[in-house]
């Protein structure tokens, strides 16, 4: 009888005649000195349960985008449109991340950029595509079943808000079209990351495992309490609610196999322990000047959106959210809530801040919106989280104490999770108990029938601004490449210009939700950083900063690309997830083109080959140039 190798928990388990033996491939090399975190991963020679797991469902790839976030979905297209059989995982149940998942549904981009309409043909198109959808309301709030997006457009963050199914709707779309050049290729949602294996070296990724569930109830929705449902989404077994089928994703015979991490936390960076940055650094680390102090539990603020309606429900959501109870008291949760100065409806107000249902039409800079209009609520003095006790991602350290490094559950503290969905609810509560009237009555919208389509409201995952920051290898005159302050900024001196070596370019402000600790203790956040779009340089992004250590066949497509904790709070935003994410999918599919299983994806930084490269890019539609 043959053997079927294949990973549980970061194990590599081999069926040989029925008898499961584990043994974990570690990337063994040295551990590194902080602040950078990535030391060596022990062995490890067991696994829940293998002997009786199902063995996995098999997908054969060249490309493997783990995360169908934004940037992870802008990565999948770019590989299928360039002829990459492509294969996509995305933890919950919608792609998109940031525009739907995470209810950040609400496109905010530059306004210099947003003033010299210098964006990419393909992000205009995917704009474009997000428009023309048609998405279901809740009717008893709406008075109408559906409506096409553009037709109750109506925000002023930007050009386009809308119901986050719109954002995973248009997600699919996008991948549908450009499968038709890769046919081959699949993706899944309700799919979580479960480890890797490595080849003898431990230079190289060989297989990507994951594990589907599938809801056993047809009218199953998310909680919209990730706390609770967390572990549950990640455990390879099983239960009352899902039926899990393990995944194993593979090369195809005799190809080149490349990996995108795309998730927003850096979740292969994590649980692979390479290098890389989490939180705050300071000026000896980095030498940027508005750098304080290296802290690893100061991430941004971490954010889980709801939906508010100018509706009558009788009191009835408010008097639900005033029965949550919660670790912290309500009333030190309650303290920070704030409008920050601006009307809750007129003019320039709150409500139109995000409003991602217009049925009144009014102006969002100068009118009233009215019944039935529906506000997404990501609000800083408000369902931001910043507090960090306990720090939401967890570290290293934690990962190996918590076993995760041999059974992967998503490297997030629990307690955290939980903490920010009080503050979320209650945030709700507060703004319907001190500003809803009998003439202007507020609901807090929840259900299958809702925007975020879960049980509680709130988003089904947080939108993250941060999560672990790979290092880069030794490039520009850094021993570990990462783009810096001085980098990005006017009136900084010491910048570097990477114009001609870019493979995206994005813009916006430093835009740092702070963190902090919950007496006040010194963070360490640079507080002093932020700074608006107009102070902030094209930001070229050159290939090195996807580029990880110790990996040859690794690329980042997303937020966790090689940059400090201040300048993440520039790219992190939707375009410029986008905008890497695309080159990622672009430059994976180049290395398949070539058809070297041996090439390590380093090669696409030397000169002679990013002239090429570059070429490609613009041919698909990405914008290379300011």
């Amino acid at each position: 009888m043959g053997s079927m190798r294949w990973l549980l928990g970061g194990t590599v388990v081999t069926f040989l005649a029925g008898v499961a033996v584990a043994v974990r491939l570690s990337n063994l090399l040295p551990v590194s000195q902080s602040p950078t975190i990535g030391a060596e991963m022990p062995l490890a020679t067991s696994s829940p349960d293998p002997a009786a797991a199902t063995p996995p469902e098999i997908w054969t790839c060249e490309v493997v985008v783990i995360g169908g976030s934004l940037g992870g979905v802008a990565a999948a297209a770019h590989a299928m449109q360039a002829g990459a059989r492509t294969c996509l995982i995305e933890l919950t149940p919608w792609l998109g991340g940031q525009i739907s998942s995470q209810g950040v549904s609400a496109i905010d981009e530059s306004l210099v950029m947003r003033q010299r309409q210098n964006f990419s043909r393909n992000w205009n198109r995917f704009k474009q595509l997000i428009a023309a959808q048609t998405v279901a309301l809740p009717s008893e709030v709406t008075g109408i079943a559906t409506a096409v997006v553009a037709d109750i457009n109506g925000c002023w963050v930007g050009d386009l808000c809308f119901p986050p199914a719109a954002g995973h709707a248009a997600s699919e779309t996008l991948l549908q079209s450009t499968r038709q050049t890769a046919p081959d290729s699949r993706w899944a949602t309700s799919t979580a990351f479960k480890g890797a294996e490595w080849n003898a070296e431990g230079d190289r990724l060989i297989a990507i495992n994951a594990v589907r569930r599938i809801p056993r109830s047809p009218d199953y929705i998310p909680t919209g309490r990730l706390s609770r449902e967390l572990h549950r989404w990640y455990d390879w077994e099983s239960d009352a609610t899902f039926e899990k089928i393990p995944l194993r994703l593979q090369p195809v015979a005799g190809r080149p196999f490349a990996v995108i991490d795309a998730t927003d936390t850096g979740e292969l960076v994590g649980w692979a322990n390479l290098p890389h940055r989490l939180g705050s650094e300071s000026y000896a680390t980095t030498g940027e000047p508005h750098a304080v102090a290296d802290n690893p539990d100061c991430t941004q603020a971490f954010t889980f959106p709801f939906a508010l309606a100018i509706a009558d429900d009788g009191g009835r959501s408010r008097n639900q959210l005033a029965q949550l109870q919660t670790g912290y008291a309500k009333a030190e949760h309650r303290r920070d809530f704030s409008l920050n100065g601006f009307n809750l409806l007129s003019g320039r107000s709150f409500f139109h801040y995000r409003r991602i249902v217009s049925l009144s039409g009014s102006n969002p800079l100068t009118g009233t919106p009215g019944r039935g209009d529906i506000a997404l609520v990501n609000w800083n003095r408000g369902n931001d989280w910043n507090l960090m006790n306990p720090p939401l991602i967890l570290t290293a350290e934690q990962i190996l104490a918590e076993g995760q490094d041999r059974n992967w559950l998503g490297g997030l503290q629990i307690d955290a999770l939980r903490a920010a969905e009080n503050r979320a609810l209650l945030f709700s509560e507060w703004l319907m108990q001190h500003h809803s009237t009998p003439t202007v009555p507020l609901a807090h919208l929840s259900g299958p029938d809702s925007p975020l389509q879960t049980q509680s409201g709130l988003s089904m995952y947080p939108y993250i601004r941060e999560g672990r920051r790979i290092l880069g290898r030794a490039a520009y005159g850094d021993d570990e490449f990462m783009l810096r302050e001085q980098d990005i900024r006017f009136d900084l001196r010491g910048g570097r210009d990477w114009r001609a070596r870019a493979i995206a370019v994005t813009n916006y402000a430093i835009d740092i939700h702070g963190c902090r600790y919950r007496n006040w203790e010194p963070s360490g956040e640079a507080a002093s950083a932020p700074i608006n779009e107009f102070v902030v340089k094209p930001i070229y992004i050159p290939p090195e900063a996807l580029i990880p250590q110790r990996v040859d066949n690794l690329l980042i497509g997303g937020k966790s690309i090689a940059v400090t904790h201040i300048v993440n709070a520039a790219t992190r935003t939707h375009y410029g997830e986008w905008s890497v994410g695309g080159a990622a999918g672009a430059i994976a599919a180049w290395y398949i083109q070539q058809g070297n299983a041996d090439l390590p994806l380093a090669e696409a930084s030397r000169d002679e080959v990013l002239v090429q490269l570059q070429n490609q890019l613009r041919s698909q539609g990405l914008r290379l140039d300011w």
